[in-house]
């Protein structure tokens, strides 16, 4: 490979095309790139956030160990569904795309279309890839087939293009509304002139090919170019400080950071919201009773205000320990 030539993306799931006595081995790439645009959130000094489950009952949130899944019954009623049930479940593992059928590609209807991947033939199966592509596109045909990736099952379609064979996993018949399900209009036949006159409207905008420019993201351009001119002008750039320790241990820590910023801006108002960035609540003297009255989150903002190791890896009880001695 040239030493300018762009890495190869690395494939995610290897495995095989099996059928009858076939077999081609294979590697999956994704055939979408990762968008080049996307908008973090961060608070308003620039330091990133994060998402964390919050107990509405409670008014705090929830620590990793006491998050259950449920599979819901009737409203507000749920079977609680623990990982190793899951994990019965789960499809036996396999590497093999086992190809059940062979359809027409008209048959299948692009609404069905999920996700995009290409198969690329492993060392020494170029020969059997090559054959099986050819086969499939004089055919006209595509595979239906499944395989196991991370632990699921996915239904997809094999489909040859130019000599390269793509894998689209497939939305299943039961995800899909009908035309009834929405409401759409019967259909009523249209008259012949209007169709006529429909049909030239459309003839002055064909074209011989679909050109590239049409399938341009220019939102996403626009996006870039502000971002590009606010950077070269200096405006509304932030840089965040290093993110302290025990903030990457407690997950969702930001968030907790950016509740307090928002109350603070709103008793303030729009002013003194610009004027002032996020400050630590300052430590005041625990009295009887009164730390019991507090949530855990009002808890870990007076044990960081007082400087408390070990404060993320705390329960309730051990934050108030541990602020009554530091007070």
């Amino acid at each position: 490979m040239p030493e300018d030539a762009p890495a190869r993306p690395r494939s995610f799931w290897s495995g095989s095309i099996a059928f009858g006595l076939v077999t081609v081995p294979v590697s999956l790439f994704v055939a979408q790139r990762p968008s080049h645009v996307s908008l973090r959130m961060v608070d308003e000094n620039g330091t990133p956030l994060r998402r964390r489950y919050f107990c509405s009952a409670e008014d705090r949130p929830l620590d990793r160990d006491e998050i259950v899944r449920g599979y819901e019954v009737e409203k507000d009623r749920y079977v609680v569904v623990a990982d190793e049930e899951l994990e019965a479940l789960a499809p036996e593992k396999s590497r093999e795309i086992d190809l059940k059928r062979f359809v027409e590609r008209s048959q299948i209807d692009p609404i069905y279309f999920d996700r995009a991947y290409f198969l690329a033939p492993d060392r020494g199966a170029v020969k059997a890839y090559r054959l099986l592509a050819r086969a499939m596109e004089d055919a006209g045909r595509a595979g239906i087939a499944t395989f196991v990736m991370r632990g699921k099952e996915y239904l997809v379609a094999i489909i040859a293009e130019r000599g390269v064979l793509r894998a689209e996993t497939l939305r299943f018949f039961d995800e899909l509304r009908s035309p009834a399900d929405v409401g759409l209009p019967r259909l009523e036949p249209a008259k012949a002139e209007r169709v006529r006159a429909v049909e030239r409207a459309m003839g002055e905008l064909v074209a011989e090919r679909l050109d590239r420019d049409v399938l341009r993201d220019l939102e996403a351009g626009r996006l870039r170019e502000l971002a590009e001119r606010k950077l070269a002008s200096g405006v509304d750039v932030v840089a965040a400080e290093a993110v302290a320790e025990d903030l990457e241990a407690e997950e969702g820590a930001e968030v907790i950071d950016l509740m307090q910023v928002l109350k603070r801006s709103l008793e303030a108002g729009p002013e003194g919201a610009r004027r002032r960035g996020p400050r630590r609540a300052p430590a005041r003297r625990a009295g009887d009773g009164e730390l019991e009255a507090q949530s855990k989150t009002e808890l870990y903002e007076r044990a960081k205000a007082l400087d408390i190791e070990g404060r993320s890896s705390m329960n309730k009880a051990e934050l108030i320990a541990a602020i009554r001695r530091a007070g």
